[in-house]
């Protein structure tokens, strides 16, 4: 790569971020109903109801990992964190930061900083989570990434990202513990709770 490439794509993540950032603006201006998540993956936004289901299942990885890393370890659900990629500005259900983790210059968490993704599927966007978040994932070297799908009743767990996508995930139904030991959570978490639609 050149410095003139290295200038290009510097200058492409700019551009992208100032179209998240303007986005942004305007949708936090619309009257998006209450308990309705909007996020932008690939430059299309897209905005869904978060279902009890999907809360529930996301409230038992916020508390693993707080049971692990204490109360004040950097874990957000749907907060905006801009990934790698043409216009990704993800709000992820569950998002764990590194300790050192600082916001930016512009008061945003950096995906560099991001160790963990768990991504509860919603039917209208369960394409985005198999397929464009998971390979935005492996390409920002997000080191594991978990789908939990109340539909199908089934976690995948991706780890091991190169080469822009992850290896062969493990399947784990609900009810079967999700053994997550060994990975940078370094947990293992009931799934016996999780609620299925």
């Amino acid at each position: 790569m050149t410095v003139l490439d290295d200038r290009i794509e510097m200058a492409d993540a700019d551009a992208d971020t100032e179209r998240l950032d303007e986005w942004f603006e305007r949708l936090e201006r619309m009257p998006v109903p209450e308990g309705f998540r909007v996020e932008i993956v690939g430059g299309n936004v897209f905005m869904t109801p978060q279902r009890d289901t999907h809360w529930l299942i996301i409230r038992e990885f916020l508390w693993a990992l707080e049971d692990r890393f204490g109360r004040k370890v950097k874990v957000f659900s749907d907060v905006r964190i801009d990934f790698p990629g043409h216009e990704n500005g993800f709000c992820p259900d569950v998002a764990l930061l590194k300790d050192s983790a600082k916001k930016d210059e512009k008061g945003r968490w950096r995906y560099q900083d991001v160790q963990f993704v768990a991504e509860v599927i919603s039917e209208g966007t369960a394409h985005n989570d198999y397929v464009p978040k998971r390979l935005t994932y492996a390409e920002a070297g997000v080191p594991l990434y978990v789908i939990a799908d109340p539909y199908q009743g089934t976690c995948l767990v991706h780890t091991d990202p190169r080469q822009g996508d992850y290896a062969e995930p493990t399947k784990v139904d609900f009810g079967t513990d999700l053994d997550l030991t060994g990975t940078v959570v370094d947990l293992v978490l009931k799934t016996d709770e999780f609620p299925r639609d």
